[in-house]
């Protein structure tokens, strides 16, 4: 059963309403916020059985070691020792802190699939200015058309102390990930057998959403801008793309261009959402799969569940070490579980339900949001006669140079086709994401842009 806690009070009266205008948050529940509460709206105190520690401000400078930003990450833990393993075999100990996915694959697995649990290290962090814009938002930010966007809010979580499942969801959408950022990385579709071949491309994003100078008045509608340059294999290289992230996608569209390099043309690309399968995933992956969950949030009823302590991936640098090899990561079923890190933390439990008369593959999906991030940390993601079908496993850990928490790499498993698809798989690349370029004008994400880099 979900341990709701005292803090979400009246959100947890109104945990089953889905969207519109809600009543404002109470000012003494906002004052809580970097008090009892981080500026995130986490519970700053451990939990009674003192398996997760007191949140003390989490990492808050590099440590020594590292080579400096947009570097790999040197692990700020490194004599961390599992306390214990969860297999099969001892699966049934554990079940009442793991998800229906994590259990999926326990099942499907047997053999192979393992979560080494570390302790709980509580080291997410963000710059202050963010938390500054969080705790603003919990008094000003609204939904906005049943829940498809929200107003009056900025730089920040905006509803840091939900009530209802759509904030929350909305809260992993726009969480800190900086505000420019270059990124190269592969992906990969991984075959029953263990074949994979790597896609490889460098991706730029700006977020609008986190422009210090800027305001939610200027936004007109623009989350953020993202580019993607495929560098390799040779038969796709020099392809590109380029999206416009629409705050409420149901009144404006995702607006998305694709560059072909063989024609040297820029074409309006299909409306890249909901469920339309991500080509280079092999149809493993959707387009609001992307990054666990993003995009418009209409097609499905949103609960807001409660919390619960769950085993998640959480400071995960071996796995993106550059002294691991892409062949190292990927093994036949899922990611190398040595290479991993899970630990008890608590998450805010999200489940969409499709709406009746909409479409989409999937006809539940169930997030589970770490409550110091907002980062979905694992999806559980159910199929048209409400089975279990695919889960989205998010490897988190602080880029401590901003600093934020975020995913080190994605795993997108379909339990019935027994393939999964990685994204961000960055340990061979030169570096890991740089957050320090200098910020680009608007003007370099328009169509024409696009053509112009893209013939280089």
């Amino acid at each position: 059963m979900l341990k709701t806690r005292s803090l979400i009070g009246a959100a947890v009266a109104l945990a089953l309403y889905a969207g519109g205008a809600l009543a404002a948050v109470a000012p003494q529940d906002i004052a809580k916020l970097g008090s009892s509460l981080t500026p995130f709206g986490a519970e700053k105190a451990g939990n009674a059985a003192g398996t997760i520690p007191e949140w003390t401000g989490g990492i808050t400078q590099a440590p020594a070691g590292y080579a400096g930003k947009g570097k790999h990450h040197v692990d700020p833990f490194p004599d961390d020792q599992p306390l214990f393993t969860i297999t099969k075999a001892n699966l049934e100990q554990y079940k009442d802190q793991l998800t229906a996915g994590q259990i999926a694959l326990f099942n499907s697995y047997p053999d192979s699939f393992q979560m080494p649990i570390y302790p709980t290290r509580r080291s997410g962090s963000a710059p202050q200015w963010v938390y500054d814009n969080s705790i603003k938002n919990a008094a000003t930010a609204k939904l906005l058309d049943g829940g498809n966007g929200f107003a009056d809010a900025y730089g920040g979580i905006p509803f840091p102390i939900p009530q209802s499942g759509v904030e929350a969801l909305w809260n992993h959408i726009v969480r800190y990930r900086g505000s420019y950022i270059v990124r190269r990385s592969a992906e990969v579709a991984v075959q029953r057998n263990g074949a994979y071949s790597p896609v490889v491309s460098e991706q730029e994003a700006l977020f609008r959403y986190y422009d210090p100078k800027s305001s939610y008045a200027d936004l007109n509608n623009i989350l953020f801008y993202y580019l993607s340059f495929t560098k390799s294999p040779a038969r796709l290289a020099g392809g590109a793309a380029l999206v416009h992230e629409t705050l409420d996608q149901v009144k404006e569209q995702r607006q998305a261009w694709a560059y072909s390099a063989g024609q040297r043309r820029v074409r309006r690309a299909p409306n890249l959402a909901y469920d339309t399968p991500i080509a280079a995933s092999e149809g493993l992956r959707t387009a609001d799969d992307t990054d666990m969950f993003n995009g418009a949030p209409d097609r499905y009823d949103w609960k807001l569940l409660g919390k619960k302590e769950i085993y998640i991936p959480y400071n995960n640098y071996k796995i993106s070490s550059p002294e691991v090899k892409y062949s190292d990561v990927l093994q036949v079923g899922h990611v190398n579980p040595a290479l991993t890190r899970n630990e008890l933390h608590r998450v805010w439990v999200v489940e969409g339900t499709l709406k009746s008369g909409a479409r989409h593959i999937y006809s539940k999906r169930t997030l589970y949001l770490d409550e110091d991030s907002w980062q979905a940390a694992v999806v559980d993601q159910y199929d048209g006669r409400n089975e279990l079908w695919r889960v989205s496993i998010a490897y988190l850990k602080n880029y401590y140079d901003l600093p934020t928490t975020w995913s080190a790499m994605e795993a997108y498993h379909d339990l019935q086709g027994r393939r999964y698809h990685v994204q961000n798989l960055d340990s061979e690349e030169p570096g890991t994401v740089d957050f320090f370029q200098k910020v680009p004008e608007d003007s370099q994400f328009t169509p024409s842009a696009l053509r112009r880099r893209g013939t280089r």
